[in-house]
């Protein structure tokens, strides 16, 4: 992916696309785990640990993303402003967007269930392609991925799958949601999001702010693999 001079005019667009992005991945995630079929990886692992803590689902997501962040100093990643973004406003989004969740019937009944699984996986590719296309930084656990890539020159396959059989063993141990939902999600997000995220990517051009805080053309793509 090449970037190209633009006029400073597309800042408030990167904004407004990061935020819009951000919300809809909130969404997403507590579409999936209210659809009780399995919801995506890393939220296998937040369940587990929301069970043995006692703590909210949103507390754990963003305590949880702060540990991650922390490995990021051995590997030498910087942060961007999408990289804060992500963590304060899907964590503030998501026990508000649960507690809505819950007015829904309990247990959904089975075609409903299904057919939020794949509103959520829908929603998720679009949510992805939308921040990550913004290029201000990408999230903990994208930016955990590709350090951890850049560091060792392992294939990016190898280090997220080895990264996501971890957290969702982990997670199912601790009582985690593993099923359908989770097998969907990992099927189809990477597809998805390789159809997005170009028609959603920013060009940036060489002076922007975003500069080496955000995600090159090839972390970006990276990234797309679509776990926060």
């Amino acid at each position: 992916m090449t970037d190209a001079p633009v006029p400073r005019r597309t800042g408030p667009r990167r904004a407004v696309q990061l935020l819009g992005g951000l919300v809809l991945y909130a969404a997403s995630i507590v579409m999936l785990v209210r659809a009780e079929l399995g919801s995506m990886p890393w939220d296998v692992l937040t369940q587990g640990l929301t069970r043995v803590t006692g703590w909210s689902f949103g507390t754990v997501t963003v305590v949880l993303s702060f540990v991650v962040f922390a490995c990021w100093v051995p590997l030498r990643q910087r942060p961007g402003i999408g990289t804060v973004a992500n963590v304060v406003v899907i964590g503030a989004l998501l026990d508000p967007f649960l507690a809505l969740a819950a007015h829904l019937p309990d247990p959904l009944p089975r075609p409903a269930a299904i057919g939020l699984v794949a509103l959520g996986v829908l929603t998720n590719a679009l949510a992805t392609a939308l921040y990550v296309g913004a290029r201000l930084g990408p999230g903990p656990r994208d930016g955990l991925m590709t350090g951890i890539v850049a560091r060792t020159g392992w294939p990016l396959r190898l280090v997220r799958g080895s990264i996501e059989v971890v957290v969702v063993a982990g997670g199912w141990v601790l009582g985690g949601t593993l099923g359908l939902g989770t097998l969907a999600y990992a099927l189809a997000i990477g597809p998805l999001v390789h159809a997005l995220l170009p028609r959603l990517t920013v060009p940036v051009a060489p002076w922007s702010p975003a500069g080496p805080s955000g995600p090159s053309g090839a972390e970006a793509a990276a990234a797309a693999r679509a776990d926060r």
